[in-house]
Parts: structure tokens; sequence; C-alpha cells
């Protein structure tokens, strides 16, 4: 029994250096490039949260769940959105249990004001919400905390999670101020709808998540669909890798290349044609504006570009 906990403890301990970062992002299947792999392992290294910025659909996200997996740690996912607010992301009180526990007192005749207030703000009555979930301990070891999309919030929020993050404490004006045993490992991601401020950046590790090249995007596809052609899978990044280069109110990300390859797949083609490319095309682009405009001539001018260029390298 000791010995498994050994190994397991050492299953889930922190990378030691960036080639373990990789190995550990490379066994739950995400293909990372090293520079990302040397800014996550210094931010574990340095206990400082990750920043993640990028657009969306290249694997910011993913980036906290492999993370949560291959680590063996609580994932705390706090999704944001306009208009989150500390009721919705650190916590609130159970109102109606709180108005059940005060009637309830009163059938019973035991309306004592000042104990009564007490036993309604105790613990009991408290729902926790993401960031306060996170500053408490686990027994496998400080969570995840993923801030997801911050740039959806606003500046108000920005400012209260920048307190939250200098010290990974909260107050409760009822109960007192919860401060975590150990930090939980922040990751923060941004598409950069709106710039994020520069003090909150400060306080962490920051980096660009960009478009995979070519062979990293094929690496991503052949370990994401194990059961695609090879021929197929080549064109189908080809293709994407094209695409980016185009004027598109938004080029596709790595999740759109992996639905459009599977799309494909479980269509049985093993390789791309023009009526294929226009008949799944809503797969890959989700804007009208960019399909009619790549869909038809343009498709089929890409995709001889593709074929070209994929003959001259074999």
């Amino acid at each position: 029994m000791q010995l498994k906990l050994v190994l397991k403890q050492m299953s889930t301990e922190l990378p030691a250096n960036i080639e373990a970062t990789l190995s550990l992002l490379a066994g739950s299947d995400y293909i990372a490039d090293r520079s990302l792999a040397t800014t996550l392992f210094l931010s574990l290294k340095m206990g400082k949260p990750l920043f993640l910025e990028g657009e969306a659909g290249v694997g910011k996200t993913e980036i906290a769940k492999v993370l949560s997996a291959a680590l063996d740690r609580k994932l705390v996912r706090l999704q944001c959105y306009e208009g989150l607010d500390v009721a919705s992301a650190v916590y609130e009180w159970n109102y109606s249990r709180q108005m059940i526990e005060i009637r309830l007192a009163e059938v019973a005749g035991e309306v004592d004001k000042d104990n009564l207030g007490t036993d309604v703000f105790s613990k009991n009555f408290l729902i926790e919400r993401p960031l306060l979930q996170a500053l408490k301990p686990d027994v496998s070891g400080p969570p995840i905390l993923l801030i997801d999309e911050l740039d959806r919030t606003d500046e108000a929020f920005e400012a209260y999670l920048l307190e939250v993050l200098s010290d990974f404490q909260i107050t409760i004006p009822e109960i007192g101020t919860v401060i975590a045993e150990e930090p939980p490992i922040v990751i923060i991601t941004s598409n950069r709808t709106r710039e994020i401020h520069d003090a909150l950046k400060r306080r962490c590790l920051y980096h660009w998540v960009d478009y995979p090249s070519a062979e990293r995007e094929l690496k991503i596809v052949a370990v994401r669909l194990p059961g695609i052609d090879k021929q197929l899978s080549k064109q189908v990044v080809g293709f994407v890798q094209k695409l980016r280069n185009q004027d598109l109110f938004k080029s596709p990300g790595v999740a759109e290349t992996l639905d459009w390859a599977d799309a494909l797949t479980q269509l049985d083609k093993v390789a791309l044609d023009s009526e294929a490319i226009d008949n799944t095309i809503g797969t890959l682009l989700k804007y009208q504006d960019d399909i009619a405009k790549i869909r038809g001539s343009e498709a089929a001018q890409i995709l001889e570009q593709v074929k070209m260029e994929l003959a001259e390298a074999s």
C-alpha cells in the first residue's frame, strides 16, 4: 500500500526540467513547442500564475486540463463572462436555507438574535465558488485554477482578481479570512478581445500561444486522430495553414482543424477534393462571409497549391 502511494506521488510531482515538461504534456496528447513548455516549467518552478494569450482554438484552455490530468490535481475552472461578480466567482450565502433556518427557529421558539445571526452566517450556509474553492487544501495537492477568457470580464473584477492573486487569500466579513495553505497552480487565458491591465500581467509569466507550424499541427492531428489517412491529414493541415494567410474574419484554430479532419474521416475520405471542402467547410469556418469567400473556386485553387507543394516535397 505504501509503495503504491509513493509511486502515485512520484507520478504526480512537478516536472524537474523543460524536457520533463514536454514529456508530461505529450503524455496527455498535448504537442507543445519548446517555448511554451519553458514558460510553463518556469511558472510551476517559480510559483507564478501563467498568463496565456492568443486566438480562440489554439489550445490555451487545454493546458490546464492536461496539467490537471497529468499531475492528478483537482481542476477548478472559473469561466469568465461580462458582468461576472463576487457572488458568482468567489462566494455567496445560501439565502433560501438561511430563511428556512430562521423560520424553524421561530416555530421552535428559539429566537436568540445574536446566536441566530451567528448560526445562519456560518460555513454551513456558505456556497463556495471557484476562487474560494481553489484556496482550500486538497489531498492530491494544490488544485489547478483555470481563469478562462479573462478578457470577457470588466476592469472592476480584474482589480479584485489582482488582489486575490497577490496574497491568495479571501476575506469573508461574517467568517474571517481564508488563506491558502499552498497557493493553487493558476492559469489565466485571454483571447485578447481587450487588453488586460499591466498590473495583473506583471504578477504572471506571459506566453503568446500562436497557431502551430505545419509540422507540429500534423503531429497534433496524428496524435488526436490516430485512424486518419496520412495523405488526408497532410492535405488538411496544408489547406488550413494556407487559410490562415487569407484575409478572414476568424482564421481556423487547431480545434477547427481537428473537427474538420474528423468530419472528413467520418465521411470515409482519404483525400481532399473540391466537393468535400464545399460540403464540410462549416466545420472549419464559422462566419458566413468567410465561407462565401473561400467556397468554390478559391478553395479549389488553394487545394491545387497544397497538392503541388506536397508532390514537390515527396
